[in-house]
This record gives C-alpha cells, sequence and structure tokens, in this order.
C-alpha cells in the first residue's frame, strides 16, 4: 500500500501517519521526493480498511500496489532513483556511467594498466573480481583480499569509482572496507541471505539478472535489499537463456524501458557477458545507450587472449576507446550525455 501526502503536509502531519501505520502492524518506509512524500506501507491485508488512513490530516490518496514488489516500484518512488558513488558518480541521472575493466584482477601491473586506459577513455569505474564464480573447481578463483587491496588502489590512483562481486555474506565485510559498490552476480539474484545482507549493509549494490529470471523475479529480489533499508541499487540486464545458440545469452534489450516504466531502480547493460564474445559486445553496448541504459558495464584487458578469465569476451583498450567515441554520439542522440 502506498500512501500519497499532500505537497504542503507539515512533518507532523506526515510523522503522525507514519506512527498510525506502525501502530496498525506494517512495516513502513518513507520515500521524500521534490513536491510530496509518499509512504510505503507493507504488509496490508486483503481485508483493511484503507479510510483509516485516507482519513488523517495532509493524505492525498492511498492507492493499494497490484504488482508483489512494492518498494521497487514505480508507485513507491514516482522520481527515479540516482545511486550516488560519489566524486561525480551518479547512476540514474542525466549522465550514463560506463563501468569497465578485467574480468578478473590478476595481478598488479595489470590491474594498473587497464585502470589507466579505461579512465583516459572515460570510464568511471572500474571493475574486477577478486573472487571468482567459476563453474568449474579446476579455474582461477581469484586473488582474495589481496585482488581487492589491488583493484583500490588501481581506482584511487586512476580517480576510478570500485565494483566487485561478492559470493556469499562472509565476503560483504571485506567489500565494504574495499568497494564503492558491491555486485551481485546472477548466481546469486535468488539468494536471499545475501541479499537481506545487502539490505542491512547500506552499501550501494549492482544487482545482476539471473539468465532464467523474469523482470519482476529481479525486481523482487530488488525489494528484499530495498526492505531492508538499502536504496542504493542499481540493477544489471545481462542476457536471459532463450533457444537461440548465437551467443551465450540472449540480451533483453526491452527489459531496459520495461524496468524504467515498472520500476525507479537504474539500470545498467553488461554486453560481456550476455554475448561472450568480442565481436558482439560493441554493438549490444551502442544498443543499450539507444535504448536508455542508465550505464554499461563492459569487460576490457590490456592482453584479451591471454587472460586469466573472459578473454574471448573481453575489448582491448585499444577498441575500448574507440567504443567510447560511439557511445558519445549515440548517447547525444538520445539526449544524454556520458559521464
Amino acid at each position: 500500500m502506498i500512501v500519497v501526502m499532500q505537497p504542503y503536509a507539515s512533518e507532523s502531519q506526515i510523522q503522525h501517519v507514519i506512527d498510525r501505520l506502525i501502530d496498525l502492524g506494517f512495516d513502513v518506509h518513507r520515500s521524500t521526493g521534490e513536491e510530496t512524500t509518499v509512504i510505503g506501507a507493507l504488509g496490508v491485508k486483503k481485508e483493511f480498511d484503507t479510510g483509516q488512513i485516507e482519513g488523517l490530516d495532509g493524505v492525498r490518496e492511498v492507492i493499494r500496489v497490484s504488482q508483489p514488489y512494492k518498494l521497487a516500484s514505480r508507485a513507491f518512488r514516482r522520481e527515479g532513483t540516482v545511486v550516488d558513488l560519489a566524486r561525480g558518480v551518479r547512476f540514474g541521472g542525466p549522465e550514463i556511467v560506463i563501468a569497465a575493466g578485467p574480468g578478473a584482477v590478476e595481478s598488479a601491473a595489470q590491474i594498473d594498466r587497464i585502470a589507466e586506459g579505461v579512465a583516459r577513455s572515460g570510464a568511471k569505474v572500474l571493475r574486477g573480481a577478486a573472487f571468482q564464480s567459476r563453474r568449474s573447481p579446476y579455474g582461477f578463483e581469484g586473488m582474495g583480499e589481496r585482488g581487492l587491496w589491488l583493484l583500490r588502489e588501481a581506482a584511487e590512483h586512476n580517480g576510478l569509482r570500485a565494483v566487485s562481486e561478492a559470493r556469499g555474506i562472509t565476503e560483504i565485510p571485506m567489500l565494504i572496507d574495499f568497494v564503492d559498490m558491491i555486485e551481485v552476480g546472477a548466481r546469486n539474484m535468488l539468494n536471499d541471505d545475501l541479499l537481506d545482507a545487502l539490505g542491512a549493509a547500506q552499501k550501494p549494490v549492482l544487482l545482476k539478472r539471473a539468465p532464467a529470471a523474469t523482470i519482476e523475479e529481479l525486481l523482487l529480489s530488488a525489494e528484499h535489499i530495498l526492505a531492508g533499508g538499502n536504496y542504493q541499487i542499481v540493477l544489471a540486464e545481462r542476457g536471459i537463456r532463450t533457444f537461440e545458440t548465437g551467443s551465450h545469452t540472449t540480451l533483453d534489450i526491452a527489459a531496459v524501458p520495461a524496468v524504467h516504466r515498472l520500476s525507479h531502480l537504474p539500470i545498467l547493460v553488461d554486453p560481456s557477458r550476455a554475448a561472450s564474445r568480442r565481436d558482439q559486445v560493441a554493438p549490444i553496448a551502442r544498443a543499450a545507450i539507444a535504448a536508455g541504459a542508465d550505464g554499461v558495464l563492459l569487460e576490457v584487458h590490456h592482453d584479451p587472449d591471454h587472460a586469466l578469465v573472459d578473454g574471448a569476451q573481453s575489448l582491448s583498450i585499444e577498441q575500448f576507446d574507440q567504443l567510447m567515441g560511439e557511445l558519445r554520439l549515440i548517447a547525444a542522440a538520445v539526449g544524454r550525455r556520458l559521464a
């Protein structure tokens, strides 16, 4: 249930409505927009009489939300959420943010060289996994805490923000100390324990859609984090599993405008994961910007053919630089700009 307050509602009236909802047993979340305050009440029963709230001073209307996700819905927050990573890096604003870096941190020299290259071309966020989720137990498992140290240092030296993936709850405290945003990979989109822990962590989260998940299921996963009080969420479309074999997954480009219609949360696109082929990455990235994505997440390596992880889908630094020039033109054509 959503309670929309009058634009002129006083703070005491707003607080009275919140107190009344709490007394009635609801879990309450407040969203203050440019013009009005919206209060989300979770736990509404079918037989609840909304008139108990509609008659309170300062209340404009009470809306029953039909979607199973309440806090992630556009009804709860009409203005789009802007996730701020500091130093002018903001997902969801007029600027499009590019995050780039290797699939995994391999060494100090590797991550420094890549960070310098992507920063020079205009990226604002450095990606790089320190803990690797691998299908095979024999693959490279990442550098762990040492990798996070190297990622942080490379980001700082090049004026970038840093994002890295958490595979489980135990890695969250370490990641909080080193990165500006914690990634939830596609395999963990339905890991409720991890999502609930990130809701309490109060750290920006990059939440990737699982290959077999619907948009509604993605938003329900975001709801877990929102219900914990963390509203700093960026969604990521990285392809869904279909019968098509021409790419690793099929990028659901229509998910970008669909999410913008259904939710206030920003969304970026990960072309590298969707394609898993270097020659398909740039066209998908261009399509993502044209479709209205708030950012693009790209795998970039200074020597892709010898990368320990995901080299086949990684752009070289030179290819990334060329793509950034193309993305700037497309961003301008749709009324936006690269950060």
